[in-house]
């Protein structure tokens, strides 16, 4: 099994090499599911959901930051095993269902390299092919989930891709940014998420999530999570400058 780490008394990280997952307990002694990883993901996520005590009929929500494959990518095969329902951005949804095509990254110089790195590994490490999965709710900037340990507040972030969200949990003082942000392995270093569709606007939205007072958490999918102090890491980030 991947390496799942307590994050807090309610959230848990599967680490994957590409798109961690997080696992959070919900009061009703199920699970929600934040992102889901590449395909073929999904053996790694039914095995910590168990090693947490939960059998598969446990997992009752996957949240969908955005339709990426190494978010996305095992959605469809969770959703057989365990009938979970499916949350994302409204916006996204059509790309999760695959309704229509999802839209391309526009690249700069700095990222395009990045990029078929990327590729290339994922590539390499022979993933199934991705399958479509239908969005049972469609979320949108200001909504909450209230089924969850504490309410959760909706944060659509754009940029990354048209309908990318974060879920913000202002009591624990804990953010899931999805791709917005990024972090260095040490946990210390926020860094802009690359391969945007809208770079501009990703900014924008990075630089929203950083102006959050609440924060001292930062679940990221890339990197290692910033545990302590996330506000003042934010802060300290030079977005702008990433990727150049």
């Amino acid at each position: 099994m991947e390496a799942l780490e307590r994050i807090t008394p309610h959230v848990w990280q599967l680490r994957f090499p590409v798109g961690h997952v997080y696992l959070v307990a919900l009061p009703d002694g199920g699970f929600a599911a934040v992102d889901t990883g590449l395909p073929g993901s999904a053996p790694a996520i039914l095995d910590a959901l168990a090693a947490l005590g939960g059998r598969p009929e446990a997992l009752r929500q996957i949240v969908l930051t955005h339709c990426h494959m190494d978010h996305m990518g095992s959605a469809a095969d969770l959703v057989a095993a365990t009938g979970a329902r499916v949350l994302a951005g409204a916006l996204d949804a059509p790309y999760i269902s695959g309704t229509l095509p999802e839209p391309p990254a526009d690249l700069p110089p700095g990222e395009r390299a990045l990029h078929e790195r990327a590729l290339a590994g994922i590539a390499a490490g022979g993933v199934p092919p991705l399958r479509h999965t239908e969005v049972d709710r469609p979320l949108h900037d200001g909504d909450t989930l209230d089924d969850w340990p504490e309410p959760v507040r909706v944060l659509h972030v754009p940029g990354h891709t048209p309908g990318a969200i974060a879920l913000h949990l202002p009591e624990s003082r804990l953010l899931f940014p999805g791709d917005a942000i990024a972090a260095d392995p040490t946990g210390t270093r926020a860094l802009f998420g690359p391969f945007n569709v809208d770079r501009a606007t990703a900014l924008a939205s990075f630089r929203r999530l950083a102006a959050l007072d609440d924060l001292d958490t930062v679940c990221v999918p890339h990197g290692t999570p910033i545990r302590c102090g996330a506000r003042a890491v934010l802060a300290a980030a030079t977005p702008e400058r990433d990727w150049r």
